[in-house]
C-alpha cells in the first residue's frame, strides 16, 4: 500500500499520508502546548508530509506554508532553548503595542501578495482564503517561535476557518484534525496564561 491510497478510516476517506500527518501534527499542538521543545522535530515532519497532501489537493499556499513551517521550525527550536536573555531558554511573554499593530498589518500584507500570487500562478481555486490562511499561519508561527501567549489567539481564528476550508476541499480528517486544533489553541492559551501569571503581574 502506497501513502498515497485510499482509504477509510470510521466512515471518513483518507489517504496514509494523511493519517501520519495528521497524528504527527496533533503531537506537535500537544507538545507545544506543554512547552516541551521536542515539538519541533514533530514539527518538521508533519510539514513535510502535510506539504505532499496539500499539493495533491491543490493547496499551493498551504503546500508551499509547510516548508516555510520547516524554517521557521528549525529558528523556533533554537529559540526555545537559546532564545532568552544570556541565550538561556526563551520564556512566555506578551505582545507589546507596537507588536499588536504590526501583527494585523503583516497578515494583510502577507495576504494580499500570497492571494494574488496564487490567483496569477497557480491552479488553486480559493487563492484568496488559501492566501489569507497562510498569511495567518506564518504570524501564528512566527509568535510561537517567540513564545508569545497570543500565538494561541492567532491559531483559534485560523484554524476554525481552516475547517471550512479542508471540508471544501474533501480534506475531513484534517478538517477534523484542525477542529481539535481550535480546542488545543483555547486550551494552550489558558495554559500558558496560567503558568505564566508571575510574569504578567
Amino acid at each position: 500500500m502506497s501513502l498515497d491510497t485510499s482509504l477509510s478510516l470510521f466512515g471518513l476517506t483518507t489517504t496514509p499520508l494523511e493519517l501520519l500527518s495528521f497524528l504527527l501534527a496533533a503531537l506537535t499542538v500537544w507538545l507545544n502546548i506543554r512547552q516541551n521543545h521536542w515539538a519541533w522535530l514533530f514539527s518538521i515532519l508533519s510539514s513535510l508530509l502535510y506539504a505532499a497532501v496539500f499539493a495533491n489537493a491543490r493547496l499551493y499556499g498551504d503546500c508551499g506554508l509547510q516548508f516555510v513551517f520547516v524554517a521557521v521550525s528549525i529558528w523556533g527550536w533554537h529559540q526555545w532553548l537559546h532564545g532568552g536573555t544570556a541565550q538561556r531558554q526563551l520564556e512566555v511573554s506578551r505582545l507589546s503595542r507596537i507588536g499588536w499593530m504590526l501583527m494585523p498589518l503583516v497578515w494583510l500584507a502577507g495576504f494580499g501578495l500570497l492571494s494574488m500570487f496564487l490567483r496569477r500562478f497557480t491552479d488553486t481555486d480559493v487563492p484568496h482564503m488559501d492566501g489569507f490562511l497562510t498569511a495567518g499561519s506564518l504570524v501564528g508561527q512566527f509568535l510561537l517561535s517567540r513564545k508569545k501567549i497570543e500565538n494561541w489567539l492567532v491559531w483559534i481564528v485560523v484554524d476554525v476557518l481552516y475547517v471550512g476550508l479542508y471540508l471544501y476541499k474533501h480534506l475531513t480528517l484534517t478538517a477534523i484534525l484542525y477542529g481539535l486544533f481550535v480546542l488545543m489553541a483555547v486550551a494552550g492559551w489558558r495554559r500558558w496564561k496560567a503558568e505564566s501569571l508571575d510574569n504578567f503581574s
